[in-house]
């Protein structure tokens, strides 16, 4: 009798660690999910920069270096590594071109530049989004991790600590300025 009560605890505490390596199984799946979605929106920034490039060429012929420097940049961030010193520059290069629009009317007037223009806003809004998202899914993920009775078995099963993301040093000072608004 004694050892069928103690067969009993055994397959109750194995369907408890199973529950607890399924749901962390999920949630690790999630974190690894807002790491892709915020590859793919960075991707996509990338995709839409040699677009705006080509229309900025048009208007702005002798701000040649400028441009060299945003398909530079653009292409050590899209070389697949996605570092972010590499994507800082690029944001810095893509700043400059989109300040080239003050300096020429008729760039800030085109139809094309202003479509470009509105699509890497509209990525870079899904970007934010992205990060968002991510940090709230490591936030689930680590909270579960660490709760108990997750916490004596999940290092155990190879379940260890998610990092949240991080602001690269372009945008650290950006983020609690009020921005500019042109009419």
């Amino acid at each position: 009798m004694g050892w069928i009560i103690g067969l009993g605890v055994l397959a109750a505490i194995a369907l408890v660690v199973v529950g607890i390596y399924n749901r962390l199984v999920g949630l690790r799946q999630n974190v690894q999910q807002g790491v892709a979605d915020i590859d793919a929106q960075l991707r996509q920034r990338h995709d839409l920069i040699p677009n705006l490039v080509e229309t900025v060429k048009g208007y702005a012929t002798h701000e040649k270096d400028t441009l060299e420097q945003v398909i530079n940049a653009r292409n050590r961030a899209a070389s697949g590594s996605l570092s972010s010193s590499d994507e800082a520059q690029l944001k810095v290069a893509l700043d400059r071109v989109l300040a080239l629009a003050e300096a020429y009317p008729e760039l800030k007037a085109n139809v094309n530049f202003q479509e470009l223009q509105r699509e890497l806003a509209d990525t870079e809004d899904k970007l934010a989004a992205a990060r968002r998202a991510l940090n709230a899914a490591v936030a689930r993920f680590n909270t579960a991790r660490e709760s108990f009775p997750a916490v004596m078995f999940a290092s155990a099963m190879g379940f260890h600590q998610a990092d949240f993301h991080r602001l690269d040093d372009s945008e650290q000072g950006v983020v609690d300025q009020v921005p500019q608004i042109n009419f």
